[in-house]
């Protein structure tokens, strides 16, 4: 008894075939009964025809198909086989599957497959997104079996693709000639092995180590490689990473960048440090400075002073300068015995100059000593009310300078004046100033003057003396009686020295006048104290404005016993030479010459300038007096003849270098 139709087994396929089966027990056993029964029969009589019933029957040789891990998008085909192992010929109409990510792609239906005889089913399985696939293959035939199932499987998976980290390489600032390194990773993300078959790096002072082409990486595996920047010029560099391979994302490009920077380097300010004298014993400073003047930082790892009597502080080690950074530290020199040092602050680094040497140099001198001259003032007998100086100098003796802190002065009527502390004077050097005694009684004083310095005898003393006497009244006297200047040209100055000598005690001269303008007094610097017995110059100008002869009276104010004196002053101011140049020339041969004119210019340099004419009118003689030259110059001239229609001949001969006395 034959099945229903296919759609009705598709629809209760399990309840189906298992009423089959049971049907097909029941016509198996209905004909070993059969056959028993015949042979049995068969045992009393010979046996009848009969015809065997020949069916195929199709058996698959996988239950299921698995096909693995395949790239989403791509396609993978497989095989399986059915065998006929019935005693008749199975035709195979179709092979239908549940899902479309499978397909049966060969043989073509209906096929035909003669009793013990194989054939090759193919099916591709294509998934279009990643994760799991099922399907069932059903394959519909004339087969004892009709209806044969296969279980299909797969996996669909990302392809291969390569990912970086970091994406991008900024090597930030990097000194020149050196380099820095930076770990990149790449990753396969996918879900397929990929293989990276070139590597490659562009952009100056880039590199690329760590890795061999060609290179395979599993899927969701990375590979690491070192990418390197070695700038040789300052400024900013960019580059590219490239890796070529066979993921969908054929080219992976890493950006590469950085800058090139001057390396960190180390100078000094100053260059050097000269202390010059140092007293032995004491100690000078000087302030140094190092500054970084590259462009990355600088690490001082050392600083040290050489030579005897140098020593550096301030600076401590390690210290790290940021580019144009700067640090001080102090430099001493603290010589111990006289004569000239030298040494050096080295300064070790690691910046381009890994040796920084700061030249140092200092003289160690002896100690300053202050010395007087004279060590003591006596001024004798003096006036009172009188001053009396005294010039005192004060020395340093020793090698190095002294400050002169304080001076001081003690001692009634005593005063001093030309110095103001403080003072430094370098060694050898001297200062002078002033000692006076102005005694305010009859009597003896003594007094001293302190100087307070820094020099190894830090207090100079000089002492002072004097005695005051009683005053006596001087005489004052003037010479010549009558002072004659002589003749002196107007507008000029003509000088003449008289003298004042005191007499019987010192007299003061308060002033000294003249009652005429054209005369006066020089040569005293008033109020001006003379001595007795001594005498005091001066000096008279006479300076005349008209050419006469003038007189004046010198009078002289003093604390003498007769406070005025006079003297008489004379001069004759004289006109000043005038010149002339007188001209004379030789007639010209023109019969209508009416006059002449005469021209002049100044000579310079051997040489004549230009001419102009100097007659106010038309000269009708052969003679000509010039008297407007001035004094102490030189002129050229020439003369030209004129007629009656007033043209004008050529210049003559040219006469050069007239000199004015």
């Amino acid at each position: 008894m034959m099945p229903n139709s296919p759609a009705r087994l598709e629809f209760a396929q399990d309840k189906a075939n298992s009423s089959w089966k049971i049907a097909r027990l029941l016509v198996l056993l209905l004909g070993i009964s059969f056959l028993a029964a015949c042979q049995g029969l068969s045992a009393g009589g010979p046996p009848k025809d009969t015809q065997q019933q020949q069916i195929g029957n199709l058996s698959l040789a996988n239950a299921t198909v698995d096909f693995g891990s395949v790239v989403a998008g791509t396609t993978k085909t497989l095989t399986f086989t059915a065998t006929n192992s019935g005693s008749a010929a199975v035709t195979v109409n179709s092979a239908t599957v549940s899902t479309s990510n499978f397909v049966v792609t060969a043989p073509s239906f209906p096929a035909t497959i003669a009793a013990g005889q194989s054939a090759t089913l193919s099916v591709s399985f294509t998934p279009d997104a990643v994760g799991s696939f099922t399907a069932t293959v059903t394959i519909s035939s004339n087969a004892s079996d009709s209806t044969a199932t296969v279980s299909l499987s797969g996996v669909g998976i990302a392809a291969g693709q390569l990912a970086s980290n970091p994406s991008t390489e900024a090597f930030g600032s990097v000194s020149v000639g050196s380099q820095q390194s930076i770990s990149e990773t790449v990753t396969n993300t996918g879900g397929t092995s990929v293989t990276i078959s070139q590597a490659a790096i562009s952009g100056t002072g880039f590199s690329l180590s760590g890795i061999t082409t060609p290179l395979t990486i599993n899927a969701g595996q990375s590979t690491t490689f070192t990418v390197s920047f070695a700038p040789q010029a300052a400024g900013a560099a960019s580059g590219h990473v490239t890796l070529t391979s066979n993921a969908p994302n054929s080219t992976l490009t890493i950006s590469l960048s950085g800058t090139g920077i001057a390396p960190g380097q180390l100078s000094s300010s100053p260059s050097s440090e000269a202390f010059g004298s140092v007293t032995v014993g004491s100690q000078q400073t000087a302030s140094e400075k190092i500054t970084n003047t590259g462009g990355t930082s600088v690490t001082i790892s050392q600083v040290s002073a050489s030579g005897t009597g140098f020593s550096v502080s301030g600076l401590t080690t390690p210290t790290t300068l940021a580019a144009g950074q700067s640090a001080t530290f102090t430099v001493a020199f603290a010589p111990q015995a006289t004569g000239s040092a030298s040494g050096n602050v080295t300064l070790t680094s690691n910046g381009a100059n890994p040796t920084l040497t700061i030249p140092l140099s200092g003289t160690g001198v002896a100690a300053g000593q202050l010395a007087s001259s004279p060590s003591s003032e006596d001024f004798g007998s003096v006036t009172v009310g009188s001053p009396q100086t005294a010039l005192e100098t004060v020395t340093n003796t020793g090698g190095s300078s002294v400050t002169i802190s304080q001076i001081t002065v003690t001692g009634t009527g005593f005063t001093i004046s030309g110095i103001t502390a403080p003072m430094t004077l370098t060694a050898g050097q001297s200062a002078i100033f002033t000692v006076a005694f102005t005694p305010q009684t009859a009597s003896a004083v003594s007094g001293s003057v302190k100087i307070t310095s820094n020099a190894s005898n830090p207090t100079l003393t000089i002492t002072l003396s004097g005695t005051g006497t009683a005053a006596q009244s001087g005489q004052l006297s003037v010479t010549p009686a009558t002072l004659a200047l002589g003749n002196v040209v107007v507008g000029q100055s003509g000088t003449a020295s008289g003298s004042l000598s005191a007499s019987g005690g010192s007299v003061t001269v308060t002033a000294a006048s003249t009652n005429n303008s054209a005369f006066s007094v020089g040569g005293l610097s008033l109020p001006v104290t003379i001595p007795s017995g001594q005498s005091a110059a001066f000096t008279i100008t006479f300076s005349p404005q008209t050419a006469a002869a003038a007189s004046a009276t010198l009078t002289i104010t003093s604390n003498a016993s007769t406070s005025i004196i006079t003297e008489a002053l004379t001069g004759t101011g004289t006109p000043a030479p005038t010149h002339s140049v007188n001209l004379s020339w030789t007639a010209s041969t023109s019969t209508d010459v009416v006059g002449y004119n005469i021209y002049r210019a100044l000579y310079s340099n051997s040489a004549c300038g230009a001419l102009s004419k100097i007659n106010p009118v038309l000269n009708t003689s052969t003679i000509y007096t010039d008297s407007t030259v001035a004094n102490a110059t030189a002129y050229c001239y020439a003369t030209t003849a004129v007629d009656t229609n007033n043209a004008e001949s050529i210049d003559s001969n040219i006469v050069s270098n007239v000199a004015i006395p």
